[in-house]
């Protein structure tokens, strides 16, 4: 019988219409150009064209796999598209579902497809904003010299992810994806390079505009005829300009245990230097704390380009190049750094007009644009939902509680990571580096990390220590000038910069020696180099050595000579006693094995410190008063703590219930911080009847949970129907190994949220690189997929996956499964496509997807 077939358009703007049809008996309708055909092949707004694609790209793409254990893919190819190509297949193969909704979320269609909730609608019209702007094209239209704009060679690893990414889609259907989370679902698409270019701009923004969404989205000018200090627009959200800037682990907060600037990410990481390690190359310690669950997953992967690039390492998904890793001679991680990404301007508003300011005393209008989304109603149908927003040169007008829009006055955000295109191209260059010296001239030309410090080592034996992200050019000298007096304490507490608006000279200017404008050049960004060691574990720069402790930098990068947190300080001590010969293990020096048995000790600082204290407190008082006024018996709470081996292991019994006395802050000091003593003080439990009220505050909340439990019985992760036991806790107790998981009253914890993701241990001998590392949630988020458990349960046992970078290394794996993924410019025509008009497919080998019969 004969049918109609179709497939889905979407033609680049300014692009002629190119007309297909299929031989055989069906007809097909054509509405356009798929976004995976040209967009994806490189013809975006600002891509070259297509006589400077390159090398290789004339034959299509073809890529070799080497799928290690644990389903690690090692690929290799002969150019960046290919090896793009390669990335893109693997990483739809096992995480699809996941790709796919990152693909939706910044395409605007949260409420479309997954429900209208506050924040799906707040989120579509966000990115819908940011399609209207075209951003993501503006990114794209520069010299393509990698910093200006993506080099040729970033364009072409991402157009070739795309492709296949799109390969795999079309090679299997969307009816035939194994995964239950997206298989047959409408929002499983072809994706094009502009999509992952958008993605690619919403992660360089995550510390930045992202946290200010929703008010973003609820901001409007005051009301006609409202007083002059009505707050308009907040809607009642609220920003976290008085966040910490301490750790950023969630309850591994600053002193205080509160959040960190960057929604719960944090990490660890060691930089070794010759004289810390047995061997006397160096030695990294990689340990990102980031989500279980979501667009946030990291993927193992290594890619290759013989003579060209070869890294093995960790992806974030959807990225088509390692962040996380290491080549023969040099290793990097990243930690979540403390410096801000955005900064206020204070604007005075014109009498009468709300919605224009004045900037040396002439008035300039507000650019106003109505962003409209359809979002689904209850009865089956949509309905527009309208913002408007508003923008200025400092960038939008965002109305918080405490920054309201005025009818006198509103205030404006910059984020300098919103023009930031430089990350994949200083990322594929990190990865050609051999030496940390190299690592820093490409961070010094690139200036690309968005929010992250990095931690390095090399061969050589040294090892780096830089906050080298991205930061506003908040000088000393500008923030005493240009910071308004009410808002200088603020700044000076946490790092949030409120400038002046209304004067010209206020602007962030510019460093001769920055990647871009209103960003701090490299000269004013903390480096350290050592041959002994550097750590980091999102406390701010100070500290990455204590024999070196870094000083006089803008207050915008972080706190300086100020109480450190106590993952900071295990992370710190654990490095002294490791080459004092003090902790336990054999040796005075670091080996791959023993750097993984810190990492894992799971050693539990908070009670270290005060625990014996706690049992005398509560042997003397066995009972307390909660903060609801209830008596509750501490008996069994200090048979509980004083049995507790001061661990987070799986046998661990009462560290569950330290960690909630931690949670209801109880771990409080007697003694004062001493900035001569920064690891070691405080130390001491305060005489202060708030302990008493934590510890019992904890024993009502863990009402149904035996307090003496090992932590592995209610602390889990599910997979299908089992329930794997895990180690680690929150890094505000002092845990090393930080693992946060949700509470369920009667239960315990039975799902990880965020925290240990990957882990890597790696040192650099005669032979090459060699070592550990594991992924502890796991390769894939497909329950039906054989790498949906694995590493979780490896992760139970403490156990790891060996370095696998050369080819003897790789070739001796016992699971080695090989295949290769192509793709070439003919292969529309044998699935029967045929192309009338130009422009046709520029040699680029990518598909119309035949979506099926309708």
């Amino acid at each position: 019988m004969r049918g109609e077939e179709s497939i889905h358009v979407v033609r680049p703007p300014g692009e002629p219409r190119t007309h297909l049809t299929r031989t055989g008996p069906a007809t097909i309708t054509v509405a356009g150009l798929l976004a995976a055909g040209l967009v994806a092949t490189g013809l975006v707004a600002g891509s070259a064209p297509a006589h400077a694609e390159s090398t290789g790209s004339t034959g299509g793409y073809s890529a070799e796999i080497r799928r290690t254990s644990y389903g690690v893919p090692h690929i290799t190819a002969r150019d960046h598209a290919s090896l793009g190509f390669g990335a893109g297949y693997v990483q739809a193969e096992d995480n699809i579902c996941t790709i796919a909704e990152k693909v939706v979320t910044v395409d605007a269609n949260r409420s479309r497809f997954f429900g209208a909730s506050d924040a799906n609608v707040a989120s579509d019209l966000f990115f819908q904003k940011a399609k209207d702007d075209r951003i993501a094209e503006q990114l794209l239209a520069g010299p393509p010299n990698g910093v200006a704009a993506p080099s040729q060679a970033a364009r072409d690893l991402v157009r070739g992810f795309a492709a296949g990414y799109n390969n795999y889609l079309r090679r299997t259907g969307a009816a035939k994806l194994t995964d239950p989370q997206c298989r047959d679902k409408p929002w499983v698409r072809q994706i094009s390079a502009l999509d992952l270019w958008r993605t690619s701009w919403a992660n360089m923004i995550r510390s930045g505009t992202l946290e200010l969404l929703r008010p973003l989205v609820d901001t409007a000018p005051p009301a006609p005829g409202a007083s002059s200090g009505a707050a308009a627009g907040a809607g009642g959200s609220d920003t976290n300009v008085h966040g910490s800037t301490g750790e950023a682990d969630g309850s591994d907060g600053a002193p205080d245990g509160s959040e960190g600037s960057t929604g719960g990410l944090g990490s660890n990481a060691y930089g070794l230097g010759r004289a810390a390690t047995a061997s006397g190359g160096g030695m990294l310690l990689a340990n990102p704390h980031f989500p279980w669950d979501g667009p946030d997953r990291f993927y193992r992967i290594h890619l290759r380009i013989p003579g060209v690039y070869d890294v093995e390492g960790a992806s974030l998904l959807g990225d088509p190049v390692v962040q996380i890793g290491h080549n023969a001679t040099l290793g990097w991680s990243h930690t979540v750094s403390t410096a801000r990404r955005y900064v206020w301007h204070e604007l005075e508003l014109v009498p009468g007009d709300p919605t224009s300011y004045l900037v040396d005393g002439r008035p300039e209008r507000m650019t106003r644009r109505t962003v409209t989304v359809q979002v689904p109603t209850s009865t089956g149908g949509t309905e527009p939902v309208t913002r408007t927003f508003y923008d200025t040169r400092y960038g939008p007008v965002v109305a918080t509680r405490d920054l309201p829009w005025t009818t006198g006055t509103a205030y404006a955000v910059t984020d300098v990571n919103a023009r930031n295109a430089r990350a994949l191209d200083g990322w594929l260059q990190l990865g050609r580096a051999r030496t940390v010296r190299a690592a820093r001239a490409v961070l010094d030309r690139y200036q690309f990390l968005p929010w992250v410090n990095i931690v390095a080592a090399d061969s050589a034996g040294e090892a780096l220590y830089g906050d080298h992200s991205v930061v506003p050019r908040v000088t000393d000298a500008l923030a005493a000038a240009c910071i308004p007096q009410r808002f200088k304490a603020r700044y000076a507490d946490t790092g949030v910069a409120v400038l002046d608006g209304s004067t010209s000279a206020c602007g962030l200017g510019a460093d001769p020696d920055a990647a871009a404008p209103g960003i701090l050049g490299p000269a004013r960004l903390p480096v350290l180099i050592r041959t002994d060691y550097v750590t980091n574990s999102n406390n701010s720069h100070w500290l990455a050595n204590p024999e070196q402790p870094l000083t006089g930098y803008p207050r915008i990068i972080g706190d300086e000579q100020t109480e450190r947190g106590l993952r900071t300080r295990l992370g710190v001590l654990q490095v002294q006693q490791r080459l004092a010969g003090t902790d336990g293990l054999p040796g005075t020096k670091f080996t791959a094995e023993n750097l993984w048995q810190v990492q894992f000790g799971n050693r539990v600082y908070g009670g270290e410190l005060v625990r014996d204290d706690l049992v005398r407190l509560c042997t003397a008082n066995p009972s307390a008063k909660a903060s609801n006024g209830a008596t509750v018996d501490l008996t069994t709470a200090c048979a509980a703590l004083r049995g507790w081996d001061l661990r987070a292991n799986l046998d661990s019994r009462g560290a569950h219930l330290f960690n909630e006395f931690n949670r209801s802050r109880g771990l409080l000091f007697q003694d004062p911080f001493v900035v001569t003593d920064p690891v070691n003080t405080p130390r001491v439990l305060a005489a202060d009847p708030r302990v008493l009220t934590a510890l019992a505050d904890a024993v009502q909340r863990l009402a149904g949970v035996a307090l003496d439990a090992p932590l592995g019985v209610v602390q889990t992760e599910p997979r299908g129907a089992d329930r794997i036991p895990i180690h680690g806790g929150p890094g505000g107790s002092g845990i090393f190994n930080a693992i946060n998981s949700g509470f369920t009253p009667g239960v315990g914890y039975p799902k990880v949220t965020h925290g240990t993701s990957f882990v890597m241990a790696v040192e650099f001998g005669r032979n090459g690189p060699s070592g550990r590392q594991i992924l502890t949630y796991s390769q894939s988020a497909n329950p039906n997929s054989p790498y949906y458990a694995d590493q979780t349960r490896l992760y139970s046992q403490k156990g790891w996956d060996t370095i696998k970078y050369t080819d003897a290394q790789i070739s001796a794996d016992p699971n080695l499964r090989t295949y290769r993924v192509r793709e070439s410019r003919h292969d529309c025509l044998k699935g029967g496509w045929r192309q009338f008009t130009q422009p046709a497919f520029p040699s680029q080998g990518a598909c119309i997807a035949y979506l099926g019969r309708r």
